[in-house]
């Protein structure tokens, strides 16, 4: 069953929207957001036990809102974008500047020594690991996601200027004054809000290496558990701060941060953050990426996907799909050129 509403003339959106949600396996649910100069032509959820406030995991739809902590600090003169990583952080060894770090050509996106799934759960160990790693590229010659550590590289920066957590970061100066319902770090009252994640099977995750790097396999496997639903249905995992992947949050909010955008920060460091910092072949994954400032671009549009086939976006409206079951991404892809057509606009590239 679908719940929530669309603007009239945006009924085809729904449509899709039915017809996505039967294509997911074992009638999972999922949620679908947009907002057009303010007003909310799509909010709809469906599924068993999805409801107006269910939140879920959307995996690296996360990174941006992690990114953007830091970038209210370089507005705030905080941070600067050029200054090496060791000002802020001096036990840090890579090479690598504050910027290198938010568009993803810092190199530090494997760890060499085998941890396990609890280090996840101590940041100080994960952060002081990531500080001794040595880059899998000279930083700044070339880029590739920080699948599993961007948060902590871009957090410990957030912490060590500003003295709070990155989740407490977010809830205070992001998501709290604009009424975004997406946490990093999940409180009891949160946590009874969470959607489980289905569908992160064997067959699933051996899709997911297909064609890869071999860099991918280490990006994303120690830590071990980001893939397994034991680890992330877990109530120690939610309740961890792990921003590069483990933000929970409604469609609604994932599309209401990129609205918000021009109100969180100036218009030219907005500007400088969705402008290309970098461009090519990706090393951990493969795909030719471009990277703005914590967004992946794309020509005048940017967002960012995650593991499992969530999006969040901006192309001149704000967009969001997330759902509660990993598949690909052509649901996504399918919803927002549903919206695309009722405003008159040719489909999304690709």
């Amino acid at each position: 069953m679908i719940n929530g509403t669309v603007e009239p003339g945006f009924e085809h959106v729904r449509d899709v929207f039915a017809d996505v949600l039967k294509r997911q396996a074992g009638g999972a649910g999922a949620a679908v957001a947009a907002q057009l100069d303010g007003r909310w032509v799509v909010d709809l959820w469906g599924g068993p036990g999805w409801s107006r406030d269910s939140i879920v995991m959307p995996y690296s739809v996360t990174k941006p809102f992690a990114a953007v902590c830091a970038l209210l600090l370089v507005d705030r003169g905080v941070l600067e974008l050029d200054a090496p990583m060791q000002r802020y952080w001096p036990e840090f060894t890579a090479p690598a500047t504050v910027r290198h770090v938010l568009s993803h050509q810092a190199g530090v996106v494997a760890l060499d020594r085998p941890v396990p799934t609890e280090s996840f759960y101590d940041w100080d160990r994960l952060c002081a690991l990531l500080a001794a790693q040595e880059p899998s590229w000279e930083p700044g010659t070339a880029h590739g996601e920080s699948a599993l550590f961007y948060g902590h590289l871009v957090g410990e920066l957030v912490r060590r200027t500003d003295g709070r957590t990155l989740g407490r970061f977010l809830a205070e100066e992001v998501c709290g004054p604009h009424g975004l319902d997406f946490h990093i770090g999940l409180g009891p009252e949160e946590q009874a809000r969470a959607i489980e994640l289905t569908g992160l099977t064997p067959a699933f995750r051996a899709a997911a290496l297909d064609g890869k790097p071999g860099l991918y396999p280490r990006a994303i496997g120690n830590p071990p558990g980001a893939q397994d639903p034991a680890v992330v249905n877990s109530a120690a995992w939610r309740a961890a701060e792990i921003p590069a992947v483990n933000g929970h949050g409604t469609a609604r909010a994932a599309a209401g941060f990129y609205s918000a955008l021009p109100r969180l920060l100036s218009a030219d460091l907005l500007a400088e953050a969705t402008t290309a910092q970098c461009s090519g072949t990706d090393a951990v994954f493969g795909a030719q990426t471009t990277w703005g400032l914590g967004f992946g671009i794309d020509g005048d549009d940017y967002g960012m996907g995650g593991l499992g086939g969530n999006y969040a976006g901006a192309a001149g409206y704000s967009f969001a799909f997330l759902t509660g079951h990993a598949g690909d991404f052509d649901r996504a892809a399918d919803l927002e050129n549903a919206l695309r057509a009722v405003l008159g606009l040719g489909p999304i590239p690709g």
